[in-house]
């Protein structure tokens, strides 16, 4: 009986190792998991700030849409928000209660949209969608333009009120803001790249009529890969 005992404890042991290894094999061992850290856990422990600085220009719209702007920031997305007068910048931080540390990031984003001259409605996009970016560049990087040459080429970006630049809007699925001789384009990474394409040829001097019929084969051919 005691000689069995042996060989019954061996074979349960070379059952379980044989089962070990079938669930090693399987892949059926299950992996550590680790939750993401909040805001306040990390930089040990101190809020992390965010300042976005406020073109003399930009005062009145931004007083006008404050609660606008603060209502998302400080409900939704739990974000201390400040106005420095004296500094003229808005001020961001985070919160104990913050849920991600990149919604700080993202109303600083949102903030600086606003600045750029795009619509509260447009801009808070910023907040909601994470493949969203602001793309900026000037007249003069394209070509350099003076003068004359250079109002006209404002003209034919923006097109008899506004016809050209709401066709490229429209079609690209993007929101352009033309500020004297720069130029700020917010959509996702692909859609921003087929805006700025068309709003390249009409700087260069390309017709209207051309930059339309091209912008429709680029829509048609985004549609079916969606």
């Amino acid at each position: 009986m005691e000689a069995g005992r042996p060989a019954s404890a061996a074979g349960q042991g070379e059952s379980s190792s044989s089962g070990a290894m079938a669930v090693d094999a399987a892949g059926g061992v299950e992996k550590p998991r680790f939750e993401a850290l909040m805001p306040s856990e990390m930089s040990g422990g101190r809020p992390q700030f965010r300042k976005v600085p406020v073109p003399q220009h930009r005062f009145a719209p931004l007083k006008k849409a404050w609660m606008d702007i603060y209502t998302p920031v400080y409900e939704h997305m739990k974000i201390d928000i400040r106005m420095n007068l004296k500094a003229r910048r808005v001020e961001l931080k985070t919160r104990q209660d913050t849920p991600d540390v990149s919604n700080l990031q993202k109303c600083a984003d949102f903030v600086h949209a606003f600045m750029l001259g795009f619509d509260i409605a447009d801009a808070v996009a910023l907040l909601r969608l994470d493949d969203l970016y602001v793309d900026s560049f000037e007249i003069k990087d394209v070509k350099t333009l003076r003068g004359e040459h250079l109002s006209r080429a404002i003209g034919r970006l923006s097109g008899k009120g506004g016809k050209t630049k709401y066709a490229i809007e429209n079609s690209t699925r993007t929101r352009i803001v033309i500020a004297d001789t720069k130029i700020h384009i917010l959509g996702s990474f692909v859609n921003i790249k087929v805006a700025r394409d068309s709003l390249c040829s009409l700087i260069l001097g390309s017709p209207a009529g051309k930059v339309y019929s091209k912008l429709r084969a680029v829509s048609a051919r985004l549609a079916e890969r969606y």
